[in-house]
């Protein structure tokens, strides 16, 4: 696999033609509430993974994050150049952003 377009499409294959005893094809049949499951818990996992300063499990839960936005994308029908397109479109913009309580503060 060369790109994140090449894991993107992959899955949308995978979405058109399930492959039995595929992850990916288990994830498209339980649907959107098993998808934004799993975004969720590898969201936190990265969370706990850069909290930890552990690098190699911030790759992991990384890859395990990005893995499970793209099967979202999929599901929703969002393509990889429409978050393309948002990240051209906010570069050298300047937001107006207010001080946020750390996760210390919470």
């Amino acid at each position: 696999m060369d790109s994140l377009t090449d894991l993107y499409q992959e899955i949308n294959e995978r979405q058109q033609k399930p492959k039995t005893g595929s992850y990916t094809a288990y994830l498209f049949e339980k649907g959107l509430d098993k998808i934004l499951k799993k975004v969720g818990e590898e969201s936190t996992e990265v969370v706990i993974a850069a909290k930890n300063q552990d690098n190699a499990e911030l790759v992991a839960e990384s890859a395990d994050l990005l893995y499970h936005l793209l099967v979202l994308f999929v599901q929703q029908g969002v393509s990889l150049a429409e978050i393309e397109e948002e990240l051209v479109r906010r570069q050298g913009l300047v937001s107006q952003t207010k001080e946020r309580r750390t996760i210390d503060d919470l």
